[in-house]
C-alpha cells in the first residue's frame, strides 16, 4: 500500500539559476546535482494537496491544504539507470500534524505557518495565488496564466522541472532516505504574468536572501494530477 495518496493541483513554480556551491551543502549522499542545459535550478513551488489519504485513510481536517516548498534537482545512478529526483530545503504547510509526521517518518524539513490560497478564472485566464504568514507578515506567490492547458513538450524546461519522480532527504553525511512519487505526465498553462511578494531571508534563511534581488529564469503553472508517495528506502555511504 502507498504511504500517501492525494492530488497535487495548480503547481505555481518559480525557477532561479543558482551557483552549484549553494546547493552542495544540502546534497544527500548517493546523489549528484542534476542540470538542464548546464543550469542548476532552485525552485519555489506552491500547490494544493487535495483528497489526501495516509495509508488509505482520510485524516479529519487534513484532507485539503496548501504547501509551499523550496527545492532543487538531483539524480541517483542505480543498476536500473538514473533516477531523477528533488531535494526539499524547506516545506511549509498549515497543519502541525503534517509537519510532525513528515519530519518524524521521512526526515523532511517541514514547518507550519498559517496559509491561504486563491484560484480564479475568467474567459481567457486563470489566477493562482498561495500565501503564508511568518512573523505576522503575509508572503505571496501569484501566477496569471492562459486558461487552456497545453501538453508538455519533450526536452523542454518545463519537462525537466516537473519530471522528477523521486524525493531525497539528507539525514546526515552518511545516510539518505529516498521515496518514489508516482504520477502521470502533467499538462501546463502558459504564464502571462506573475508577482513574487516574499522575503526569502525571512522564509528560508540568510543564505537565500539574494533571491530577493534575482529575476526568475522562468515561471510555470502545472495542472498536476493524482499522485502516490511510496514507502521510503535508505541509501548509506
Amino acid at each position: 500500500m502507498s504511504f500517501l495518496k492525494a492530488e497535487w493541483r495548480k503547481l505555481a513554480i518559480v525557477n532561479y539559476q543558482v551557483d552549484e556551491n549553494l546547493l552542495k551543502p544540502y546534497l544527500p549522499v548517493g546523489t549528484e546535482l542534476d542540470t538542464w542545459n548546464g543550469i542548476h535550478y532552485i525552485s519555489l513551488v506552491g500547490f494544493m494537496f487535495i483528497n489526501t489519504k495516509v495509508l488509505g485513510m482520510k485524516i479529519p481536517f487534513h484532507v485539503n491544504f496548501e504547501e509551499v516548498n523550496l527545492r532543487f534537482y538531483v539524480k541517483e545512478k542505480t543498476e536500473d539507470g538514473w533516477k531523477r529526483g528533488v531535494v526539499f530545503i524547506r516545506e511549509i504547510v498549515p497543519k502541525h500534524a503534517i509537519t510532525f509526521v513528515a519530519n518524524t517518518l521521512y526526515g523532511e524539513h517541514y514547518v507550519t505557518h498559517k496559509m491561504k490560497h486563491l484560484w480564479q478564472e475568467d474567459k481567457a485566464t486563470r489566477k493562482v495565488v498561495y500565501g503564508w504568514k511568518i512573523n505576522n507578515k503575509w508572503q505571496y506567490l501569484e501566477v496569471i496564466a492562459e486558461k487552456e492547458a497545453r501538453k508538455m513538450e519533450a526536452n523542454s524546461e518545463v519537462e525537466f522541472i516537473t519530471e522528477h519522480y523521486w524525493g531525497y532527504t539528507k539525514i546526515n553525511e552518511n545516510k539518505t532516505t529516498a521515496y518514489e512519487v508516482r504520477h502521470p505526465r502533467w499538462d501546463y498553462y502558459k504564464v502571462k504574468d506573475y508577482t513574487i511578494a516574499l522575503d526569502y531571508k525571512l522564509t528560508y534563511g540568510d543564505q537565500f536572501r539574494f533571491l530577493n534581488f534575482e529575476a526568475p529564469k522562468s515561471v510555470m503553472l502545472a495542472e498536476g494530477s493524482s499522485i502516490s508517495v511510496e514507502e521510503k528506502r535508505v541509501i548509506s555511504k
